[in-house]
């Protein structure tokens, strides 16, 4: 059975890219290192790492070990850490993995009561493009909780916290602009303003889009969230945002589409949260019901 120790091993020798600057960030010698390695090599059953004159690389093997390397190591460093903090030996850290636009529109007004709340928790965010990379980083142990889009089939426990409107921003002389409301498909002529298409948001307005009838022609494309509405203001094309990453201030025109365009938001974690991922959920929770009735939480 792999230990600790031997999967800290493996992960160290794939980041530093060779036995012997792992041998020396570990502290070990290098043939106690190799044995160890062969070790876990044995409990797998085959082989993990290719030895190559001046490098090392990942097996199939290797490549299928190695998320659950890191998952298993993470999960032990906040067992590590909770105990600590019950003991009173050390202030807590939470880790969030999220997306862009969640940093930009939910997480704000949550993060600020957090803090008046919990003041000598730290919080650590990581922060990714696509549901999937999110779902992918959760998977392999980064994070404490998750806040994102509803994730498809996710195996551990799921939270709902309420939907995320989605609005049209044109410029203020826009002709589309001269109400509060747009059919999607009456801007099926325009050249929008579209995300990068690794960004989550890409996929929000391209099945939009489609159900509205129409693939949406590409004025201009951008790998960030705030970026959007502010290109789309300043007369490049409609685009589709959060309608909670929007400043008060904005000097774009906001349009409502119909049918609304709207998206589940959930916290979700890979088993029972701990208490310090269950009080933020609580937090989360209570700021965009907040949002939702009008309020700033």
């Amino acid at each position: 059975m792999a230990t600790l120790r031997q999967l800290e091993y493996l992960v160290m020798v794939i980041d530093e890219g060779s036995f012997t600057k792992a041998a020396e960030l570990l502290h070990v010698t290098q043939p106690a290192l190799s044995h160890q390695i062969r070790a876990l090599e044995r409990s797998a059953g085959g082989p993990l790492l290719e030895r190559l004159p001046r490098a090392v690389r990942l097996t199939p093997a290797g490549r299928a070990m190695l998320p659950h390397a890191r998952a298993t190591l993470a999960d032990a460093d906040r067992a590590r850490c909770a105990a600590r903090q019950a003991a009173g030996l050390e202030v807590g850290e939470l880790q969030i993995a999220t997306l862009y636009s969640i940093t930009l529109g939910v997480l704000p007004a949550a993060l600020r009561l957090w803090r008046l709340t919990h003041p000598n928790v730290g919080i650590r965010l990581f922060e990714h493009r696509h549901t999937d990379e999110l779902v992918d980083a959760m998977y392999a142990g980064q994070a404490d909780l998750a806040v994102g889009p509803e994730p498809a089939n996710w195996t551990g426990r799921t939270q709902v916290l309420g939907t995320e409107d989605l609005v049209v921003v044109v410029a203020t002389n826009d002709p589309a602009g001269s109400g509060n409301t747009v059919k999607l498909q009456d801007l099926a002529d325009r050249a929008w303003v579209h995300y990068a298409p690794s960004h989550g948001l890409a996929d929000v307005l391209d099945l939009a889009c489609a159900q509205a009838g129409f693939e949406p022609r590409i004025a201009v494309r951008t790998e960030q969230t705030a970026a959007a509405p502010a290109l789309a203001a300043a007369g490049l094309g409609p685009a589709l945002v959060p309608d909670n990453i929007l400043p008060k201030d904005f000097d774009g025109h906001i349009l409502q589409p119909q049918p609304p365009v709207r998206r589940t938001l959930t916290a979700y974690t890979r088993g029972e949260p701990d208490p310090l991922a269950a009080a933020f959920i609580d937090v989360l929770f209570r700021t965009t019901a907040a949002r939702a009735r009008g309020g700033d939480g």
